[in-house]
């Protein structure tokens, strides 16, 4: 079954949720186009899982418009509900079944709305070809992880949903699970929304970075204009006449091209250092929590002209 592929896969506008008498959820306002990693990060307590669930259908709302792939969570039926991908954090099943039996059988649940994933053709981008007979529990962490993920991928969905996909893998599965969802982003063109706590891997993987405190979205950029919202200071170091150097300034830019204008070609090895992902999200949390929630906006606003 063909789907309309106008709009964005996400609209979301003033969504707020009120557990009794605790607002977790304030007011968010929320649009993502088709295509592409989008990260949410955030605090524990921020309202991530909230926000996921309400997106996927499994938690209603205490207010706002919410729209997924077109239609309202709420009112999604069994073929809206085939065109999500859901990996969670943690998931639990009979560890007697087959790695290729129990993908098909899962594929089979898709096939009144969309053509799935041949079992050997998906085996083989997630790399658990040689794992295809192994049962379930016998799969190592990483393994056991990526099987997660060809499950929630088994009937080629439109939006995949991520929570935590890497936890517990080792450096190598972990390359080999961002090379995988760049296929599915530039080869499928899967919509991928992505909450992480690594936020090394979200600098690597999404074009797009959504910060949560407070129950709304205090910062919205690329990994960059993140970076640069936090950073009012960067470190310009460089060696001259044997000796390494530092120098911390506001303009970096500037500094160096003093430098390399004045040097008489004795300069080398310049670097300059600008806040990290990590240092960015760190400093602007900060700056949320401690009650300077203006000034973490404002900086953001700043960085994005």
């Amino acid at each position: 079954m063909e789907h309309p592929q106008d709009g964005p896969a996400i609209a979301v506008s003033d969504l707020r949720m009120r557990y009794g008498d605790k607002d977790v959820l304030t007011g968010i306002d929320l649009r993502i186009e088709r295509g592409g990693v989008t990260a949410l990060l955030g605090p524990n307590g921020a309202g991530k899982t909230t926000t996921i669930e309400i997106l996927e259908g499994f938690r209603n709302r205490s207010g706002g418009d919410v729209e997924v792939l077109g239609s309202d969570p709420v009112h999604g039926d069994e073929a809206w509900r085939a065109r999500l991908g859901v990996v969670l954090q943690e998931w639990r099943d009979n560890g007697k079944w087959r790695v290729r039996d129990m993908l098909r059988h899962f594929a089979e649940y898709y096939r009144p709305y969309a053509e799935p994933w041949g079992t050997d053709e998906l085996l083989e981008v997630v790399g658990l070809s040689e794992q295809a007979g192994q049962r379930i529990q016998s799969l190592s962490g990483g393994q056991r992880r990526r099987l997660d993920v060809a499950a929630g991928i088994v009937g080629k969905p439109e939006l995949l949903f991520l929570d935590e996909p890497t936890t517990g893998f080792d450096p190598h599965a972990r390359r080999e699970f961002h090379e995988l969802i760049h296929r599915l982003t530039d080869l499928e063109g899967t919509t991928i929304l992505l909450t992480t706590h690594d936020l090394d891997e979200a600098e690597k993987l999404a074009e797009r970075i959504l910060i949560l405190a407070g129950g709304h979205v205090i910062a919205d950029g690329s990994p960059d204009q993140l970076a640069r919202a936090a950073a009012t200071v960067a470190e310009v170091s460089w060696t001259q006449d044997g000796r390494r150097q530092v120098h911390s300034t506001e303009d970096a830019t500037d500094f160096a091209r003093k430098l390399l204008a004045t040097d008489d070609g004795a300069v080398s090895d310049l670097e300059i250092h600008r806040a990290s992902l990590e240092e960015a999200y760190l400093t602007l949390v900060e700056q949320f929590e401690t009650g300077q929630a203006d000034r973490a906006v404002n900086a953001f606003k700043e960085a994005t002209k």
